[in-house]
């Protein structure tokens, strides 16, 4: 009898007996140990009922084509994100914001045509980066300097266009051949005449006629400002100039009229 307290002390009881509801796992999903599996799914975008402590999340063979501004929840600890086979074609430069602890993002055979460093600025721990299978005719520098991280690079079976444009990834990638895998694969498709050659078998003298002195907007106000001024100086240069010729003429013709018979 010492030990009745009551209904609220069974209820506590009963509390501390039944464990927790663990955190819900997407319909489309299968959950484990902070493991989440949502392939071929047919999925349209990125579930949003995940779990704080999921650590993988595999999304590959799904319908997403856009990953617009935050388009996960906060995953601290997430460490593996795998798109393949989706038909991406644009990722929002706040798309990846609250993955900082990935280390491991696969974007494979997707539909991607242009990426931005602002995208990968949230990445600051990952090590490793798929961008193989898409439709990247170049890459911006200030992609992978986003990324200071990165040990581990695929760029194979993208249609890169090999004119002065590529210079800045050829850069990054001779200096960081160890990083890149699959090297072989990574060829040119346009200019026809480089069709299938081999990025890493071009040399600085290839580069040589390519100018990177890039224009900022103060050179372009200045251009601006001054052209008019000396377009409006050249004509009034040539308007005196005429001028003057044509008085030294009439000036050398007069003497004929003043001569007497």
């Amino acid at each position: 009898m010492g030990c009745w307290r009551g209904p609220s002390t069974i209820l506590a009881c009963l509390l501390l007996l039944h464990p927790l509801p663990s955190p819900a796992c997407p319909i489309a999903c299968r959950c484990s140990s902070g493991n989440v599996d949502c392939r071929e799914h047919a999925l349209c975008e990125v579930p949003q009922s995940l779990a704080t402590n999921t650590s993988t999340l595999w999304l590959g063979y799904n319908f997403i084509t856009v990953l617009g501004p935050r388009s996960f929840p906060a995953l601290p600890a997430l460490l593996l994100l795998s798109l393949p086979h989706n038909r991406l074609q644009l990722i929002h430069s706040q798309a990846l914001v609250g993955l900082g602890a990935l280390q491991e993002l696969d974007l494979s055979d997707n539909h991607l045509t242009t990426l931005t460093p602002e995208t990968f600025l949230p990445l600051t721990s990952l090590a490793k980066l798929n961008l193989g299978s898409n439709r990247l005719g170049e890459l911006e520098p200030g992609v992978l300097r986003a990324l200071p991280q990165l040990r581990v690079l695929l760029l194979q079976d993208n249609p890169w266009v090999c004119s002065c444009g590529i210079l800045p990834l050829w850069r990054w990638l001779s200096h960081n051949r160890e990083k890149v895998q699959e090297k072989s694969l990574l060829l040119c498709r346009a200019p026809e005449q480089l069709n299938k050659y081999p990025i890493m078998a071009f040399g600085n003298e290839s580069f040589r006629q390519c100018q990177e002195t890039s224009l900022s907007a103060q050179h372009y106000i200045t251009f601006f400002i001054i052209g008019p001024f000396s377009f409006m100086a050249s004509i009034f240069f040539c308007t005196f100039m005429g001028s003057i010729t044509v008085v030294y003429h009439n000036l050398r013709r007069e003497p004929r009229f003043w001569r007497r018979p």
